[in-house]
């Protein structure tokens, strides 16, 4: 009876050392997995440019590496290009007003509280002109680069800060646009 005990006994810490042996050699491909979640879900993560909307600095296509933790700890600057959630999808576009501004194109020109501003990504018959908009304090006015096509501010109203989820700069993907974008 005893050595049924001791055969049972031994049987039993095979078990637990085979399951022992399992668990700690994938330990460090579980560890590989909870850190590549919660830098995708935290940090950065790769995002597919959709649509035309930022031509000529961004082609359908691209790969870019969105950077989720910039916004918490640097504020928004005009003329970051900045991905915006949506309800179903997300949007790419490039932040032209500040919270607490008033905004407006006449006759091509861009005036940031009533004072004309040189707007770099403005391509002659790109942008028509629209009245002032006083963007709320929590929010931002967004534009595409390619103004004649893209649905953005002038088309959705103004972003609030908490729609947008990072500031992207880099494109990964094709590998000959590789590189900072500005």
């Amino acid at each position: 009876m005893e050595k049924n005990a001791n055969t049972k006994q031994e049987k039993d810490n095979d078990t637990n050392n085979k399951l022992w042996s399992a668990v700690h050699g994938a330990m460090p491909y579980i560890i590989i997995v909870l850190v590549v979640v919660v830098i995708r879900t935290y940090i950065i993560t790769p995002i597919k440019v959709n649509g035309t909307s930022m031509v000529d600095t961004l082609q359908n296509g691209d790969t870019m590496i969105l950077n989720k933790i910039s916004k918490r700890f640097k504020d928004i600057k005009r003329f970051q290009i900045v991905v915006i959630s949506t309800d179903d999808s997300y949007l790419i576009k490039r932040v032209i007003g500040l919270p607490g501004e008033t905004i407006k194109y006449k006759d091509g020109r861009l005036y940031i509280n009533g004072k004309e501003t040189k707007d770099p990504y403005y391509k002659n018959e790109n942008t028509k002109d629209f009245d002032e908009v006083k963007i709320d304090d929590d929010s931002y006015f967004v534009l595409g680069d390619n103004r004649a096509i893209s649905i953005d501010s002038r088309v959705i109203g103004t972003i609030n800060k908490k729609n947008i989820i990072g500031t992207t700069r880099l494109v990964i993907f094709p590998f000959s646009d590789f590189g900072f974008v500005e």
